[in-house]
């Protein structure tokens, strides 16, 4: 059964009911492009990337405790509830605002994990926006995205909640207008570590700096695609049976392979011939996060 996307949920904004399970989207994202444009003296690679939004994504639903423990009611297969982002984007911000309520968390996974399109990111940031709320703790969107680096690179553009171009380790963010788009993202079955993309000695890590007004129309890449495709062949296969539907590329330090495509007809038509070893999406871009709206 095919999911809903994201922006069709209803989402209410009242909290004050203590007892009222607050449900909340967590939208997946794509790198349009990916430059590995130097290195820090600590070992934080420094990129340049144009992040996109989708309305289609993970949901999760949050139940306030009056006790201060965070729980996370249901089993994320591979992921130990002391170790998921979202306990941990949870205990971080109780821990900031020195807040003494706690949540019951329930994590409905839809995005494959290990996919370079932000699954566990995105899912932080949507408890850190949500637990925001939940809490009345008051935190700005540039306050929740500072604590939101603390947690992985990836996470304060949800928070930001919109197209996005980034550069530094991917947090200094400005944002993109983008005409809505439609695309199709191929999952090709395999997790790829980020860690072990961004430590392989063969990673390009000097590509020349561009300008954000530049990049559609500049030559870009995914800088770690060749990296990625050289120890995951089922990457470069993917790209392959993909691109000659339309030009396909990776995402992030991947698995997901993902092209635009001109209609919503065209990408379905598209993901319905992918070969039964994968999974494909037909996907529509997303104007801004669903929870746009609770942050100032």
């Amino acid at each position: 059964m095919e999911r809903p996307p994201l922006s069709s949920l209803p989402i209410s904004p009242d909290c004050s009911d203590p007892a009222r399970l607050l449900a909340c989207p967590a939208p997946a994202k794509l790198n349009l492009f990916l430059h590995v444009v130097g290195r820090r003296a600590d070992g934080y690679h420094l990129l340049q990337t144009a992040f996109r939004l989708l309305d289609w994504g993970d949901t999760l639903d949050f139940a306030r405790r009056s006790d201060g423990r965070i729980h996370r009611v249901n089993e994320v297969p591979g992921v130990a509830e002391a170790d998921d982002l979202v306990v941990r984007a949870a205990r971080l911000l109780q821990a900031y605002t020195g807040c003494a309520l706690g949540a019951d968390i329930t994590v409905h996974k839809v995005l494959p994990m290990g996919g370079g399109i932000g699954g566990g990111s995105s899912d932080a940031a949507t408890t850190l926006i949500a637990l925001n709320r939940l809490w009345g703790t008051g935190l700005s969107r540039a306050a929740l995205q500072a604590l939101g680096l603390q947690l992985g690179a990836d996470v304060p553009v949800f928070v930001f909640g919109r197209d996005a171009f980034a550069e530094g380790v991917g947090e200094a963010l400005h944002p993109l207008e983008l005409p809505t788009a439609w695309y199709v993202v191929v999952s090709p079955g395999v997790s790829v570590p980020t860690a072990e993309i961004f430590s392989a000695e063969g990673l390009t890590r000097n590509t020349p700096l561009i300008k954000m007004a530049d990049f559609a129309a500049s030559t870009t890449r995914n800088d770690l695609q060749a990296v990625a495709c050289s120890r995951y062949p089922e990457v470069q296969d993917a790209i392959e049976w993909l691109d000659a539907y339309a030009p396909a590329t990776m995402t992030g330090s991947g698995a997901c392979v993902f092209a635009e495509v001109p209609s919503e007809a065209e990408a379905d038509r598209i993901a319905k011939n992918c070969p039964p070893r994968w999974k494909a999406w037909k996907v529509q871009s997303l104007t801004r996060h669903p929870l746009y709206e609770w942050l100032q």
